[in-house]
Formats: structure tokens, sequence, C-alpha cells
């Protein structure tokens, strides 16, 4: 039986309760928000569990062009600069709007903020709360907050399974929740549902992200944009542990070193060595790897008894894993940690799909290009939730009249898709591989089971890499090691998607893979 939710028929909904999403009903308020949520409120988040902190020019050496730079570099070539300006220029407001709002960052003795310093920066400009524990911090102040505001209606236990139509914009949204299914009459829906780490084995994502909104917003006719483009972390804690820890770039940034098992310091005669970008880091530690080695952190000169007093809760992860850092080296691994591809917006969050926005890692937003600059995540989640909000609050509302039939609506399964993944779309890539990929993956997303929300955001990056005939950023190809040129954004819809991979593969061969 399907629930419609009458009493909050016109309200927002924002589907995920991570930064952006909080920020986004935060900046709503006093109007009327909905926040849907499948786990408890701000729970099973990326955000929640960021360990560096949030990148803002804030240090008397620094500047908005300086940090916009060092966004650009790291990009590969890719980034929107207009967009990645705006975005950057916003920043100390950023941090000012989170501090109002109850965060609490962490400052030396004379009242000033601490900033740490991150691969790729020029500067110290990482603000951070709680040591490593900044993620956490902040989405503990941000739901108190939200908590603290009567007009914010928290629905927990709400799995958001499909975005309704009229016509060609948004007029409603089906969940799943314990008791059956419900439908919200609304025809303003913003996406801030995270990233896509659960496709992967090896990620520091909450497992059950499986890429959520792009599956939403792909299936509603969005504009997806860049999705082939997924970082790896250079540094997850190598252990049992699933997800991996994360071993934060701001160890690195404090001077712990990368060496090999024969104790060589592989990153030394690279541009940037340890505090190269992360796809320069990742490639590098992967080679090590696929040769039979080990890679490990090497904090012991650098901390050593000082490790868990800047990093407590890293500490506190290696010691479960039956690591001393402060007097043992780390092993570590790459492992997927973010996705610069996603839902393509505009400078205010708004997708193809009329009364759609998105924020957060589900979105494209052209600020990252190819590689995302460490803790630009956080400050892009921040400030792009902030101007949804105020573009949704702007614009006038009717309550919409979703379509009575609902569509079909089960419960996603990522783990078939997960080996298909993990095996063909790594750190390193290659033709044969992308198109073993598209050959699995294209039977799970005609079979519209299970496993068909998941395999359709995989698709959609083996697609797209397979059209990416070059290596840069975060896309690294073995048959085509160098870059293009002339660097290109792509968008396409999933039809279009869908329509490259049946031509791929031949429709018998997809069918047997």
């Amino acid at each position: 039986m399907t629930e419609v939710l009458h009493d909050l028929a016109g309200h927002v909904a924002i589907v995920g309760s991570g930064l952006a999403g909080l920020m986004a009903a935060l900046t709503l308020a006093p109007q009327p928000v909905v926040i849907v949520t499948r786990a408890a409120l701000g729970a099973q988040t990326s955000s929640a569990w960021a360990q560096g902190g949030i990148a803002a020019s804030m240090g008397t050496d620094d500047s908005v062009d300086l940090h916009l730079a060092d966004t650009l570099a790291a990009g590969d070539g890719l980034c929107d600069p207009v967009v990645a300006a705006s975005i950057i220029a916003e920043a100390p407001a950023a941090i000012a709007a989170l501090e109002r709002a109850g965060v609490c960052f962490d400052r030396n003795g004379a009242g000033v903020l601490s900033l740490g310093l991150e691969a790729a920066h020029s500067r110290r400009r990482i603000v951070h709360a709680e040591g490593d524990g900044s993620g956490a911090a902040i989405v503990r102040a941000l739901v108190q907050a939200v908590v603290n505001t009567p007009s914010i209606t928290v629905l927990e236990g709400y799995e958001a399974r499909r975005l309704l139509l009229d016509g060609e914009r948004i007029s409603g949204l089906v969940c799943a929740t314990q008791k059956g299914m419900a439908v919200l009459r609304t025809s303003r829906v913003l996406l801030a549902t995270g990233g896509i780490g659960g496709l992967f084995d090896a990620t520091t994502n909450p497992i059950g992200n499986f890429g959520q909104g792009v599956a939403l917003a792909a299936r509603a006719g969005a504009l997806l944009a860049d999705m082939e483009f997924v970082q790896f972390h250079p540094t997850a804690l190598d252990s049992r542990r699933r997800p991996l820890a994360l071993i934060s770039e701001a160890v690195r940034g404090e001077g712990a070193l990368l060496v090999n098992e024969r104790g060589e310091r592989f990153m030394a005669e690279v541009s940037g060595a340890e505090l190269a970008p992360r796809d320069i880091v990742a490639r590098a530690i992967s080679a090590e790897i696929a040769r039979g080695g080990r890679v490990f952190l090497d904090a012991r000169e650098a901390l050593g008894d000082r490790f868990a007093m800047r990093f407590p809760v890293i500490d506190a992860l290696c010691q479960e894993a039956g690591i001393d850092p402060s007097s043992e080296l780390i092993p570590v691994r790459p492992a997927v940690h973010y996705h610069m591809g996603g839902v393509a917006t505009d400078t205010n969050g708004r997708s193809s799909v009329s009364g759609l926005w998105v924020a957060g890692e589900a979105a494209s937003t052209g600020l990252h290009g190819a590689n995302r600059l460490a803790s630009n995540s956080l400050l892009e989640a921040a400030i792009m939730g902030m101007r949804a909000a105020r573009d949704m609050a702007d614009l006038s509302w009717r309550v919409a009249n979703p379509p009575s039939d609902h569509g079909r609506s089960i419960e996603p399964d990522p783990s078939l898709a997960r080996p298909i993944v993990s095996r063909h779309l790594g750190v390193l890539r290659n033709a044969g591989a992308i198109h073993g990929a598209i050959a699995a993956l294209l039977p799970l997303v005609e079979s519209e089971g299970t496993a068909a929300d998941p395999a359709i955001v995989a698709l959609l990056i083996a697609v797209f890499a397979s059209l990416r005939t070059e290596s840069r950023g975060a896309h690294a190809r073995t048959d085509f090691p160098l870059k293009l040129k002339n660097a290109q954004r792509r968008t396409m819809r999933l039809v279009d998607a869908l329509d490259i991979a049946r031509s791929a593969i031949p429709y018998s061969f997809a069918r047997s893979a």
C-alpha cells in the first residue's frame, strides 16, 4: 500500500542529510522543508567521515587567487574556471556561515583559526575541527541546528526510490519505509545523496552509497556530466576493515613519507613528492602494488609521539588494526574516495530537469575538473547547499500532481555490480576492461531487478570512460597514456549512454556476458 503524505504536500524535499542537505535545510528556514534520509539524521554520510576539513583562503599569506590556481592545477585542465572562481571566492563566507550554525573550528591560543596543509595546496588553508574529526564535528553541530529548527521535518528511515514527473517537471518523490511506500507531493526536490563509493570493494565511503542521486536523476532524464572521473584516495589503511579507513592527506601534510617494502621513497623525484595531486600519488602507489610490492606511510620521524594528539581518529583506526603509527609503518592502498562526476548543474544547483536541484558529491558543477583538490568537497557542499536553497526559495511553486501510477520500486542491491566495477573500472583502465564492464553491466540495467539502479550508475561511468581516449586526472588509461591537446567536459543523458552501450557491445554478447 502506498501512503500519500498529505500534510507535507508542497514542502521542499531534501534527499540526504550530509553537509549539503543540512545547510540547504537551514538556509531555507523558516520555509517548510522535509529532509528524507534512509539512516538517522547525519548518519552514514561521507560528510561525517571527512577528516581533513574545509579549504578556505583564511591565512595572511593566502588569497582567493592562490586557492583558485591550486584548484585549476589539480583539476588537470577540466575545471570550469568561472564556476571554480565563484565557489572559492565564497569560502571565507562559508566558514562564517558554519560557525553561525554552531560549528566550532580549531583555533590557536590567540583565537586564530588553525590551518592544515594538504596535497597540491600551496598554502596552509585547511580549516578543521576536533583535529582530524572535522566532518563528524561539523555534521554533529548542523544536526543539532536542524533539530532545533521547527520548520524542518525529518523523515528518518525513508529511502528515496523514484522521482515522479508531471510532463517534464518534478511532481513528487516516492520513498520506501518500513511500513511500505510513501509519496511526497512536491515540485521542488534537492538531491544531496553523496557519492558512489559503494560500487567498489575498496572505498572509504559508506558502503551503502552507490550513487542513488545519480540513478534517481538519470531515470528522470537529467543530464549527467564527467561520470568517468572517480578519485581514488592514495592512502586508505590496508586492512580487513570495510569500508577501508582513511589516512588523511593531512598526515602527509605534516611530513609523513611514502615508502615501499624495500624502504624506498618512490615519490621523492616526483614534482610535489608526497603532496602531489591525488591522481598522481594513487597511480604511483597502484604501480608499486601491481609489481607485487607493498606501500607504507612513515610518520615516525615527522610526528612520532605527537601522532595521537594531532590525529586522534586516525590513531584509533590504526590501533584497531594493531598498528602504532607513532612507531610503526602504516600499510596503505588506494581506495575510492570521491566522484567528480554526477548530475550536471548550474551555479545554483539546478539540473536540466525542472524542479530538480542537486548539491554536493552527487552533482557535477565543474569545480573539481578531472581531479578534486583536497578539502574542496566540503567547501562545495556547504556553498552549493546554500545556493540551491536560496534559488528554490526564490521560485514560485505549486502543489504538484504526481501520476497515480508510481511504478515498480525494488530495493537496490549493488552486490552484483560491485565486482564488475572493482575489476574493470579501477585506478588503471583500458579498452578491454571498460568494454568488459559495459558488457556485464548492460544486462543488469535492462533486467530492472535489484541490481538495476547501481548498474545504471556503473554503466554511466563505463560509457563515459570508453569515450575519453586519454589519461587525464583521475581517469588513467594504459592504452591512451597521453593527454589530448584540448580538454573537454562531456555531458549526456541515460538514454544516450544506453544507446552507446548497446552499439558498442553486440546485444547477443551483452546478454551472454
